[in-house]
């Protein structure tokens, strides 16, 4: 999966899916998609990321409280 760095622009392929859709952290393992030799894998924070279309990502991939309030009214 490829997401976007909101500052530069630049593609950046999630390593481990897992880490990205976990509500818990706040970063996961990716690396730079760009160039012809693919760059050592670093962390990147998940609120500095946009989908390649500029859509932000889900609330429940970066919040694990996005339904409390939601919950507290059942």
């Amino acid at each position: 999966m490829l997401l976007k760095d909101r500052q530069t622009g630049h593609l950046v392929e999630v390593l481990n899916i897992q880490e990205l859709i976990n509500p818990e952290l706040n970063d996961f393992t990716g690396r730079f998609n760009v160039g012809e030799e693919l760059p050592d894998p670093q962390r990147f924070t998940k609120t500095g990321l946009v989908f390649c279309s500029g859509e932000a990502l889900p609330r429940c991939w970066i919040d694990s409280h996005y339904r409390d309030a939601e919950v507290a009214h059942h």
